[in-house]
């Protein structure tokens, strides 16, 4: 070591703490189906070291489900709960105990922040419902963020999306935060644009289509039996929710989680 405990000239010095969250999104609901009343955009930020455990919980999981192939079975809501392609093959009880365990795994870890944001689309007509949704997951995420670095705690942000139909328009719109900002004004603490990848390439994306259809769940049909068990790791200060957003229409009552703290 150099002088007064500093590393030599020529020495990478590496931080021994994190220096990175990572969000992890995905969406649920269609634009096009009447039937949906909101787009949801949900997932999870953990810290950078944090994925491969996450990750190995699932893969746990998958073994006992499907031993013959764990790592091509993916962990997707909608096919669990309705027994579609590689769970169609799987009893209703063990789907059901699947999707509980993998929810539990986030609702037990101090180390997860949920983010969601159920947008109602006749609320924002004519605009993007998932554009408005995924503008307040960026605010919010951004807010997380610089409540660490005021704790003495800076890191930076990165958002990492499963690759759908909004690449295109996220990739914008997320280009136009960092320069001209949104309607709550700039965003701080993002390192880059979002990255799109394949939900099949990782368990996290996954983990973040089992938190979104969970919420779609909760908020289009009053079923909060998997919401609940993620529900704690919601970002939250002083009791007061901030990683949980529903925009409804003016005139519509709700009490739902996020509406009865306005």
């Amino acid at each position: 070591m150099g002088r007064r405990g500093q590393p030599p000239p020529g020495c990478l010095f590496l931080r021994a703490f994190p220096i990175m969250y990572l969000l992890y999104l995905d969406d649920s609901g269609s634009i096009q189906n009447p039937d949906d009343r909101h787009i949801v955009l949900a997932g999870l930020a953990v810290f950078e070291r944090q994925p491969h455990w996450f990750s190995e919980k699932l893969d746990a999981i998958a073994r006992r489900v499907w031993p013959e192939s764990p790592a091509t079975l993916e962990f997707r809501g909608a096919d669990i709960l309705n027994g579609k392609k590689h769970w169609r093959g799987v009893e209703k009880d063990l789907r059901q105990s699947a999707y509980r365990e993998a929810l539990g795994i986030l609702g037990a870890s101090r180390h997860v922040h949920v983010f969601a944001a159920a947008i109602h689309k006749g609320a924002v007509s004519p605009d993007d419902p998932m554009e408005f949704a995924f503008e307040q997951i960026c605010n919010r995420f951004d807010r997380f963020l610089g409540r660490l670095h005021a704790n003495g705690d800076t890191q930076r942000g990165l958002i990492i999306l499963d690759e759908s139909s909004y690449e295109t328009s996220l990739q914008a719109l997320a280009r136009d935060f960092r320069t001209t900002g949104h309607r709550w004004g700039q965003l701080y603490n993002l390192s880059d644009v979002p990255l799109f990848v394949d939900s099949k390439a990782t368990r996290m994306i996954q983990y973040a289509d089992l938190v979104a259809h969970a919420v779609r769940r909760y908020f289009e049909r009053g079923d909060s039996t998997y919401f609940d068990l993620f529900s704690p790791r919601l970002d939250a200060v002083g009791g007061v929710v901030h990683g949980l957003v529903h925009y409804t229409p003016q005139t519509a009552a709700c009490n739902c989680h996020s509406c009865r703290q306005r």
